[in-house]
């Protein structure tokens, strides 16, 4: 099967080209600056992307898909079918489901649950706990791409709080550590106050007073401090505060360079989601706990120095941190409400937006949603468009408004903090593994996913 993808802006790496791509079967081919006839070939079929950008897949690395055990409000079927929408190619899973996923048959069991579900590629990090760092030699790190290390309070019980378990986990975990930094006593302490103040169930526009910068501060200070210590590749998800961006340092290089090589990683990294960087603690006042998420969205300032983090090399990773609750339990307050929505779909769209408003460019939102996600967690042959690479591709068009509506969303929850909001980008085509898995608003269901493969060097 081979495809010719025609007249499209190509962003990689860099730069952006006017090139055509000829995909065979699964990987891409070539990239031709130079129009190809339609003769020279004999293309399977043509894919005009005339007046669009050609990029590589999206690779989220950071998502909740609930399965198995909490397929009431999403499942791998249907969150790989909004990802598809979304122009996201490949996912990382988290392991705060039910059986959470730190034993080896849990791991298998998500494993096989893909191959039988998923629309886009997939991976599973593997869950820290106090007591399983044994079971870390026993993975095969050629198919996750790290541990996921929660520091302070979590769904799902899966907080680790013992010292002794930390200095463990730090010096043992040869894989990339993500970590989850929030710091549990202080947390505690402030929603204390809080219902000394306000009951039992505290309004939701006090939730960033409670899951505060202090909060944040404290574990990520801990965090970095342990990975210096033991030498840690260290990965510090959902930074939320500008105070925790100084404890990060720049990485201009060598991320940003094409022959990349693991081994140079950064030791400690950062990564930030959409929703810190698109809302703020004051939007709580018109979509309520839609926004509740843990750690909180922050404050205006905390939002302009997150964007301004983006280009100057300390935010080496935009992520999702997707997290489908049934409306009904987004209900109520600081204690009553779930914490986490649903973003996968309008991931891509929405950092476009930035793009447009001149908060980034489009180069540099492709080294943070596809290439630094391939380069920091060793993904083998994807995250890039080169030759012989996995043809995963997402073409997108400006200058095409829509607005999201109910009946365009396609996580299983049903609902999106960015209903009624008008988009000017839309994803017009994602590709994966060179089959069209979304296209014409409409995700093609026979097409599955494979297995994200790593190489942890």
């Amino acid at each position: 099967m081979i495809t010719l993808i025609k007249g499209g802006h190509i962003v990689n790496e860099g730069r952006v080209i006017k090139a055509d791509i000829i995909v065979k079967d699964d990987k891409i081919a070539e990239l031709s600056s130079n129009p190809s006839p339609l003769t020279s070939h004999p293309y399977d079929s043509v894919i005009d992307a005339t007046d669009c950008y050609v990029l590589p897949g999206i690779i989220d690395d950071h998502v909740h898909f609930r399965e198995p055990g909490l397929t009431e409000k999403a499942d791998i079927d249907t969150e790989s079918r909004a990802a598809a929408a979304g122009g996201v190619t490949s996912y990382f899973d988290m392991p705060n489901c039910n059986p959470q996923t730190t034993t080896l048959d849990a791991l298998a069991q998500k494993q096989a649950l893909a191959r039988e579900k998923s629309h886009v590629n997939y991976a599973f990090f593997y869950g820290a706990t106090n007591d399983n760092v044994d079971t870390f030699s026993q993975l095969d790190a050629t198919k996750i791409p790290g541990i996921k290390l929660f520091m302070g309070s979590s769904t799902g019980n899966m907080l680790v709080d013992q010292n002794e378990a930390l200095e463990r986990i730090f010096r043992e975990c040869k894989l990339p550590l993500m970590a989850h930094c929030e710091d549990t006593a202080i947390i505690n302490r402030n929603m204390e106050e809080a219902k000394g103040a306000w009951g039992d169930d505290p309004p939701v526009n006090l939730h960033a007073m409670i899951r505060s910068e202090e909060a944040c501060l404290a574990s990520t200070r801990k965090a970095v401090a342990l990975a210096q210590k033991y030498g840690t590749r260290l990965h510090v998800a959902h930074i939320s505060t500008a105070e925790e961006l100084e404890l990060i340092p720049p990485n201009h290089s060598p991320l940003s360079v094409i022959n990349y090589q693991l081994a140079n990683a950064p030791l400690i990294t950062a990564e930030a989601c959409v929703g810190h960087l698109f809302f703020t603690q004051l939007d709580h006042e018109r979509l309520g706990a839609k926004i509740k998420v843990n750690p909180s969205i922050k404050t205006p300032v905390d939002q302009f120095l997150l964007r301004e983090a983006l280009s100057d090399g300390r935010i080496s990773v935009v992520a999702t941190d997707h997290a489908p609750h049934l409306l009904s339990q987004k209900q109520g307050g600081c204690v009553k409400a779930a914490s986490g929505m649903p973003m996968i779909q309008f991931s891509l769209v929405t950092m476009l937006e930035l793009v447009d408003e001149g908060v980034l460019t489009i180069q540099r939102l492709v080294e943070l949603m596809c290439h630094n996600p391939a380069r920091l967690f060793g993904v083998q042959q994807r995250g890039f468009l080169r030759p012989g690479y996995r043809a995963d591709i997402t073409i997108v068009r400006p200058k095409s408004p829509w607005t999201v509506k109910p009946d365009c969303i396609l996580s299983k929850c049903g609902w999106s903090p960015m209903e009624g909001h008008q988009y000017q980008w839309r994803v017009e085509r994602t590709l994966c593994n060179g089959q069209t898995v979304y296209a014409d608003g409409q995700v093609v269901a026979d097409v599955l996913g494979e297995p994200i493969t790593f190489s942890h060097s």
